[in-house]
């Protein structure tokens, strides 16, 4: 009888460890990853897949996407989000500023990791941020140098004296991209103006102002421009005012030449993120911020050719469809 207790002692305790050590390794048979892409567009494609492939890579069968795209519509995003929680997935991807936030406001406890997310002290309303959100929050950062974007400007045109700066309102970090630029391209002895649109519905009208008092016009990268971007081309073929772009899918559609990192390594390095939070190597709450390793200077051969712009050594031509 005592010899049955014991063992029956020792096996509870066998179990109890096993457990524990499942729990502390994090190790699950499965996991559920919720993706939400706000719209569809080759930068935010690109990086969904690049996320895609690090976590099979990694995880194989044991992950299973439940992958939504919002089109653009925020009340559609939070709809997204609150199907995650419910769901109770095991992290959430989000792509795109206003993704980022709209999960934010949805879970504290379900990891979220952000992509194609320009500056998250701007998209989080965080006051001298330090590179660490903290919390159930991290991810990438779509940033590409913006001084080194102005001096883009500079070197394409050294002769141009106004340039315009055109962005979407509703986008926090766009705004955010247009002012450091500005600042950037007045200290190259350059007039930069700000012309902001609420959506692509006055995109049109405001890119008609904008390049009627511009030599050149930047683009950040913005969501919006980026899903409208054949409506700003049209504008700025017409007018012969060259854009210089904030990433190459805009600058496919509409630019001459954009500094721009690849969104399929950045959706890539938020995969290897997931997987250290997932099988437990690597607290969210103590996972810096992220940034795209490379930035390549590209050029839209296309228009260069129709605007008779010499590009010069050491940009590579952007290959389109």
């Amino acid at each position: 009888m005592k010899m049955t207790k014991l063992l029956s002692l020792l096996l509870a305790l066998v179990m109890a460890f096993a457990l524990t050590a499942c729990g502390e390794s994090g190790e699950k048979d499965t996991y559920t990853v919720g993706i939400c892409q706000l719209v569809q567009h080759p930068a935010l494609d690109e990086a969904t897949r690049g996320f895609k492939d690090a976590l099979k890579a990694a995880l194989g069968d044991k992950v299973v996407f439940d992958e939504q795209n919002a089109s653009n519509d925020i009340p559609a995003c939070a709809t997204i989000a609150n199907g995650f929680v419910s769901k109770n997935v095991d992290l959430i991807m989000a792509n795109a500023t206003p993704v980022l936030q709209t999960m934010a406001a949805a879970t504290t406890t379900i990891p979220i990791l952000g992509t194609s997310v320009t500056e998250y002290g701007v998209a989080l309303d965080i006051k001298n941020f330090s590179g660490t959100v903290g919390g159930n929050i991290s991810g990438t950062s779509d940033l590409a140098p913006l001084d080194q974007q102005a001096k883009m400007i500079k070197e394409l045109f050294p002769d141009a004296k106004n340039v315009s700066l055109i962005y979407c309102s509703a986008e926090a970090n766009s705004l955010y991209q247009v002012n450091t630029v500005k600042a950037e391209l007045e200290k190259l002895g350059m007039t930069a103006t700000l012309y902001s649109f609420a959506d692509s519905n006055d995109l049109a009208s405001v890119a008609q102002s904008a390049c009627a008092n511009a030599d050149v016009l930047y683009a950040p990268t913005d969501n919006t421009l980026a899903t409208s971007a054949a409506i700003l081309g049209g504008i700025v073929l017409d007018k012969k005012i060259p854009v210089v772009a904030g990433e190459e899918g805009i600058c496919s559609k509409c630019g001459v030449a954009s500094l721009t990192i690849d969104y399929y390594d950045l959706g890539y390095k938020t995969g290897e993120m997931a997987v250290e939070i997932l099988t437990g190597k690597t607290k969210i709450s103590e996972m810096p911020i992220q940034y795209a390793p490379n930035f390549t200077k590209k050029y839209n051969e296309d228009i260069c050719r129709e605007f008779g712009i010499e590009i010069p050594s050491g940009y590579e031509k952007i290959e389109t469809n």
